[in-house]
């Protein structure tokens, strides 16, 4: 069956961009971690990453990741989500790549009210939120939101945008594993009560 995924990476203190929308403090991130069952980086060839996107077949995000993601896009470099439909939140025009397999859908609407189109777009795979806390925030308000994957990096920002915007409706969370990686990163994966 089908589940709603927030994967992100995060701040030791909760954060997953600075007050800026910056990802300097991730993207510039080195570090290492040289202890048994240590995997490679998340973001290493046949990595962590590569895994959890196989398994996804719809992404949706709010208007400030939306950007972030067209703003870093090389001259070189092409849509990163080709053939899966990404669904943008927002309330603005937004410019859409010009380019094969690329499927984005700007909505001014609820996640309530896109949720079913969405996951039928998903088929037998995923829903992914890739961003931000505002949109998993909407999620979980809906209890519509399965999981969270969220990689922990040991940076300290002291301010920046939020996991989540608010404290989640349901109670604790379930915890249905964990990952050390070699650079010092860990995932934590957690199941929410609906």
């Amino acid at each position: 069956m089908s589940k709603t995924q927030y994967y992100c990476a995060t701040s030791l203190d909760g954060y997953i961009a600075e007050a800026d929308d910056s990802l300097a403090w991730l993207l510039e991130y080195e570090g290492s971690f040289e202890g048994a069952g240590a995997e490679p980086g998340p973001m290493s060839e046949g990595g962590a990453y590569e895994r959890f996107y196989e398994g996804v077949g719809a992404l949706i995000s709010g208007s400030t990741t939306y950007e972030f993601i067209l703003d870093h896009l090389d001259q070189d470099s092409d849509w990163p989500y080709k053939g899966k439909p990404y669904w943008v939140l927002s309330s603005r025009d937004q410019r859409v790549p010009d380019a094969e397999e690329v499927d984005v859908r700007v909505a001014d609407a609820q996640v309530a009210d896109l949720y079913d189109e969405i996951m039928i777009a998903a088929g037998e795979r995923n829903l992914w939120i890739v961003g931000g806390g505002d949109v998993g925030s909407q999620f979980a308000d809906e209890r519509l939101l399965d999981e969270i994957l969220v990689t922990v990096v040991p940076v300290i920002l002291g301010a920046g945008k939020p996991l989540f915007d608010h404290r989640l409706p349901g109670g604790p969370m379930q915890l249905l594993g964990t990952r050390a990686f070699d650079t010092g990163m860990v995932e934590l994966r957690y199941e929410l009560k609906r």
